[in-house]
Parts: C-alpha cells; sequence; structure tokens
C-alpha cells in the first residue's frame, strides 16, 4: 500500500475516513484492509474502544465488498 502524502490527505473528503478526526483512511481496498488490521491491533492494545473497532471494520468491510476481490 502507498502512503498517502499530508497534500492527498487532506483532499480527502471527511467520508473517506472510518472515525471522527479524519481516523483510519479508507478510500480505497488497499487503505480499508489496512484500516482493518490497524484498528484490531489499537483493540488489543487497548488504544480504541470497541464501539470504534465496530465502526472501523463496518465502514471498511463496506469499501472492500463494494470494490469487489
Amino acid at each position: 500500500m502507498s502512503r498517502l502524502t499530508t497534500e492527498e490527505r487532506n483532499a480527502l473528503p471527511d467520508s473517506a475516513f472510518a472515525l471522527p478526526g479524519r481516523r483510519y483512511p479508507i478510500h480505497d481496498a488497499a487503505h480499508a484492509r489496512d484500516a482493518l488490521a490497524r484498528a484490531s491491533e489499537m483493540l488489543h492494545r487497548g488504544e480504541l474502544t470497541r464501539d470504534e473497532y465496530d465502526t472501523v471494520h463496518r465502514k471498511a468491510e463496506a469499501v472492500l465488498h463494494h470494490e469487489g476481490p
């Protein structure tokens, strides 16, 4: 997965992120998969609530199912 530059990240609409504060970009399948992995890691570290994790999971899965395999 390619990293987003600050300019690319700033150009994304708020709807391209799973959580408020423009956290967890999910604008494409690669970033949605990464968001799932990072959210799981943060949940297990205690740095993400279960509700936040569930939101990331739901939104990332929607992107993945919309774009196909």
